[in-house]
């Protein structure tokens, strides 16, 4: 093999770990970016369950129902009975 193939052949080689550098890099990102995504997924998911979870165990109470219990005598236009 002569001297000026082999210089052919090294630049080729080098050319290529470039190449799979930006290509790695370029996963990188794309990884860090999908599991981003996978975390609000999770998060989303989690709620989801913990409001079916709520329901399910009938758990859930009506804001509205409460506030009126504990402020009701404050209330205008509240019968005097």
């Amino acid at each position: 093999m002569s001297e000026e193939q082999r210089i052919i052949l090294i630049a080729d080689v080098i050319e290529q770990k470039l190449r799979k550098e930006k290509e790695l890099e370029f996963y990188l990102k794309e990884l860090e970016e999908l599991q981003r995504k996978i975390g609000w997924l999770r998060r989303e998911v989690d709620l989801t369950n913990t409001i079916i979870d709520m329901i399910k165990t009938e758990s859930v109470y009506d804001i509205k129902e409460q506030f009126l219990e504990k402020h009701s005598d404050k209330l205008l236009g509240k019968d005097n009975e």
